[in-house]
């Protein structure tokens, strides 16, 4: 579905002459896939040619991703050396990335870290919990604490330590407490709309020219969208 760029602009969280950072939408795709569905990297260069009037084809490069069921704080880089320099940041996880989710049930404990070791399947899009000594397994570490409990879910404030696939709906799921709406993980039920309660909320990084520190928060109303 093509959307204008005016329908993007009141998402834009922060603009300059480096970066285009915005609240991706839950079921917008960060980058094209075999659906052929339009991606934000589509409708943010359809914006940046709208606004400043550019002919030709615009420079935009997607430097992280977010899973298109999740929505929240995507950064999008307007020059080859911003894309470059973020891209390696991520890559030396040299970031810091706070997600808010809703997770059924109330865990045991109101604030707690988790480890697991995670392996991917491609077949199915997935990871899972294995042991430490398997041939594909991977680290994954996380934080949480308890931001609000509801009659039947708990509001829980993530921070990775890790990037690995999947690895907060993975280890959610492992702690019996998966996000709702994420039936590919273990939730009861899936949302009408296809979504997870799982948003982006804020991102700290370093700006690719002036090397300052800079964080973006989200500005969507994300518990309303979950019915909360």
């Amino acid at each position: 579905m093509r959307m204008s760029s005016t329908e993007i602009s009141p998402r834009i969280i922060f603009e300059d002459n480096h970066l285009l950072v915005l609240d991706k939408l839950s079921g917008e795709l960060a980058q094209g896939d075999h659906t052929g569905d339009e991606d934000i990297l589509v409708r943010g260069k359809r914006y940046l040619a709208e606004k400043y009037n550019k002919p030709g084809n615009v420079f935009l490069g997607l430097p992280h991703r977010l899973d298109r069921p999740t929505s929240g704080v995507l950064v999008l880089c307007k020059t080859g050396k911003a894309l470059s320099r973020v891209s390696m940041d991520f890559k030396a996880r040299d970031t810091k990335k706070i997600y808010h989710c809703l997770v059924q049930g109330k865990p045991a404990k109101p604030a707690g870290d988790l480890q697991h070791y995670l392996a991917k399947n491609a077949k199915n899009n997935k990871s899972f919990v294995v042991g430490k000594d398997d041939k594909d397994s991977k680290l994954a570490s996380l934080s949480y604490r308890t931001i609000q409990v509801f009659d039947y879910y708990t509001l829980l404030e993530i921070q990775l330590h890790t990037g690995r696939h999947h690895q907060i709906r993975a280890q959610l799921s492992a702690l019996k407490h998966p996000i709702k709406g994420d039936v590919k993980y273990g939730a009861k039920r899936g949302n009408r709309d296809g979504s997870i309660c799982l948003h982006a909320y804020e991102l700290t990084m370093k700006h690719p020219t002036k090397k300052e520190l800079i964080s973006f928060v989200s500005q969507m109303d994300y518990l309303k969208k979950w019915g909360m």
